[in-house]
């Protein structure tokens, strides 16, 4: 269960008082741009300043009749702010203001995300530390493989989000870009100086090219990053919930007091957080999509894509926030069953340990193909027949021609498996 989810900081950077306080920070940073040019007097700018302020009442009720966000809340604006209202706006589009604070609201969200990454990967290598000696199974298609730790298999989840925060960092960058650049984006009436001070003063670069909006790739690689963190996500949460399945059983979910998993069957404790990461990971995922679909406009611009971003950008960073404190609380609360961790470890006799039995083999002498038939024969006999391959080793002939008792148990020192777990960890600085 969730312990904490207080994303008020992430909702209130997408709500509509937000959105239009941020165009109203880009307006004002042009006016600013045209004081530092000497184009507007201290003493108007002071004014604007003091008197620009909105209304998203008064917005909605402007936009009901000019059918356009944009000028209706320039115009609630002009309303406050009264004669000097015509330093407003000087040269610029609308697409200027928007894509300029789109770039500010994808900063701001993409700090929280970044602070949330930074959280999860703390508490996954708080496990990582406690399990790291901490015998588990690793499988491959599925099935037992070779024995290795909890804390490695943790390992690996800290490497994909280190990986996937760099590659959202370099998104992240790329999209602090903000355009002063008026219609079609040729500076028709405007100094390109103005776009510098504004782009400057608000923490963005200047766009290196637009054409009245920002080019879209930008965006969709923004929406890729974030594809990438939720679809890592559900990789942790694809694990959780097979490591889950009752005839595993080696970890649980935090089951809170009074917490029911089934209207029906009140036995039933449900991987509920693991499967709610997967399902939201392909709304992300398919948002990503849409923003791909968003690259081609015609010519110079059009607002197709303007109302995808409506949904888009909320929805994804709002659900990526969502779900990687959904998942740090889910690995902080995770219940570890070593037990069974080390019996699922030890089934049939050690199977798991052939490859220590077919090294042995080939080390006094036999051919490859040699050594693996005489080892498959006696791993499959037991796992065939529910047996012990260990037994099936000491009571094979063809295997004690070759092989010591002492020799063949040596091959199942668990310990072999782990000596090199320090040189994993040293990378994680752990």
């Amino acid at each position: 269960m969730i312990e904490r989810y207080s994303r008020e900081e992430m909702k209130k950077i997408w709500d509509l008082n937000s959105k239009f306080k941020y165009y109203l920070d880009v307006e004002l940073a042009v006016c600013r741009a045209y004081n530092k040019l000497g184009q507007i007097s201290d003493e108007v700018l002071n004014d604007i300043i003091s008197k620009a302020s909105f209304s998203v009442e008064r917005i909605d009720e402007i936009e009901k009749e000019v059918h356009h966000d944009v000028i209706a809340f320039l115009t609630n604006v002009n309303e406050n702010v009264g004669e000097n209202s015509r330093y407003i706006h000087m040269g610029m589009t609308s697409s200027d203001v928007i894509d300029t604070a789109l770039a500010l609201q994808m900063r701001d969200a993409g700090a929280v995300i970044l602070k949330d990454v930074d959280n999860l990967i703390s508490i996954i290598k708080e496990k990582a530390k406690e399990h790291k000696n901490t015998v588990c199974i690793g499988r491959s298609h599925g099935i037992h493989a070779e024995p290795m730790t909890f804390g490695v298999k943790l390992c690996g989840w800290i490497d994909l989000f280190e990986r996937n925060k760099r590659n959202f960092e370099k998104a992240l960058k790329e999209a602090a870009v903000g355009q002063i650049s008026g219609p079609v984006g040729t500076y028709s009436n405007i100094n390109p100086e103005i776009e510098k001070l504004a782009c400057e003063s608000l923490g963005l670069k200047p766009a290196k090219f637009s054409t009245q909006v920002i080019a879209r790739d930008i965006h969709a690689q923004y929406l890729q990053a974030l594809a990438l963190i939720a679809s890592v996500i559900e990789q942790a949460a694809v694990e959780l919930r097979h490591l889950q399945r009752t005839e595993v059983l080696e970890v649980e979910e935090g089951f809170a007091k009074g917490q029911k998993g089934s209207s029906a069957m009140p036995h039933k404790k449900n991987p509920i957080s693991a499967e709610n990461l997967s399902g939201l990971a392909r709304v992300v995922r398919s948002n990503s999509i849409a923003a791909l679909e968003n690259i081609a406009l015609w010519h110079e611009r059009d607002i197709s894509h303007s109302s995808v971003e409506r949904i888009i950008f909320p929805d994804s960073t709002i659900l990526v926030d969502y779900m990687l404190v959904r998942l740090e609380n889910t690995i902080k609360n995770l219940v570890v069953h070593k037990e069974n961790m080390l019996k699922n470890t030890s089934l049939f006799g050690g199977i798991v340990y052939s490859q220590k039995v077919l090294l042995k083999l080939c080390s006094k002498g036999l051919s490859r193909e040699e050594a693996y038939t005489l080892t498959q024969r006696n791993a499959l006999n037991a796992f065939n027949n529910n047996g012990s391959f260990i037994n099936n080793l000491v009571n094979d002939k063809d295997i004690k021609h070759y092989l010591s008792d002492f020799e063949i148990k040596e091959c199942f020192d668990i310990n072999d498996y782990l000596k090199n777990i320090d040189y994993i960890y040293k990378k994680f600085d752990i």
